[in-house]
């Protein structure tokens, strides 16, 4: 590494606020094209473009590499390839910043979904007064796929809402199932929330099979990542009405065509992957490289390092 160290932006807009380090670090902003050239010239690569996927085709190219990675985003699957998981290259994420906001939404589709809303404003719009009976949240039973920070922020705000929940990870151990539990779970909830990370044992884990386990008062939500999810198979279990709704904040292909099935399937609510966007999350996400940047200039460890075998941060 040279005395004053190169970082690559693989850019977005609005660009990241990187003052702190003027001076400290040459900056060298690129895009998808231009990315593989510019990949051996970088000590750090900051991924600021968490939505493409330019990285894993760009890094097993000709050249050095740099020695860190960071993606603003929780999830790594966007970035990692073979070559990369197999390097020497440090990845971290941003672990942390998007915990409290996705719980809040998720939090928000549960009582929206009980209390009809949805329906409430439709019929506002029509002009139509209809009186119906919502349900009660308190006393309820959740389960969340995913045993992250995400998931244990999803779990806490739930609870205070009255809901009984129980966790599910990858591995059983104090306050958290394992898979093995999981369709025992699944037979009696109310609430299903699918908050994992997209690993090869999670892809298309919520299947016609799943769908089929759940209680046809069931609402299943997805906050994870939109592999997770047999999309095929979630709109015949609502049309069949083997659940009675679902939400989902992530999708297969992202931005949804507008052709799309989904757009038409009764009882799903879609949005554009926004349930841990909040006001001001971009300057949280800067912040955050900042401070894992500097940790990294002065030969700290650095924090929210990424499991490369698994593809997230590994719990403690």
């Amino acid at each position: 590494m040279s005395a004053v160290p190169t970082l690559l932006v693989l850019d977005a807009e609005p660009p990241p606020r990187l003052g702190r380090l003027t001076g400290r670090v040459r900056v060298v902003r690129t895009d998808e094209a231009s990315l593989a050239a510019r990949l051996p010239e970088a000590d750090v690569l900051l991924v600021w473009d968490f939505t493409s996927h330019a990285v894993r085709a760009a890094w097993p190219g000709e050249g050095p590499r740099p020695g860190w990675v960071h993606t603003a985003s929780a999830g790594v699957d966007h970035l990692m390839c073979p070559e990369l998981a197999a390097s020497e290259t440090v990845v971290t994420n941003a672990r942390g910043v998007f915990d409290e906001p996705i719980a809040e939404y998720v939090a928000a589709l549960v009582l929206a979904a009980a209390k009809d809303l949805p329906r409430t404003w439709d019929l506002q719009r029509r002009r139509e007064w209809r009186h119906r009976e919502g349900r009660r949240v308190a006393g309820t039973h959740a389960v969340v796929v995913g045993s992250g920070p995400i998931g244990r922020a999803i779990a806490r705000t739930l609870k205070a809402l009255g809901v009984t929940t129980a966790v599910v990870g990858r591995v059983p151990r104090t306050g958290i199932h394992g898979p093995q539990d999981l369709d025992r779970l699944l037979a009696r909830a109310d609430w299903v929330v699918a908050a994992a990370p997209l690993t090869e044992e999670t892809r298309g884990m919520f299947d016609q099979r799943r769908f089929g386990v759940m209680q046809p008062s069931a609402y299943f939500v997805n906050v994870g990542r939109g592999q997770l999810v047999d999309e095929d198979a979630l709109v015949r279990a609502l049309e069949k009405r083997w659940i009675a709704g679902a939400a989902l904040d992530v999708l297969t292909t992202e931005p949804l065509a507008g052709d799309s099935p989904l757009w038409r399937v009764p009882g799903l609510l879609l949005s554009p992957h926004m349930s841990g966007d909040t006001v001001g999350w971009r300057d949280e996400l800067g912040a955050q490289f900042v401070e894992l940047f500097e940790r990294w200039a002065a030969g700290r460890p650095l924090r929210n390092v990424v499991d490369k075998k698994r593809g997230y941060v590994p719990g403690h």
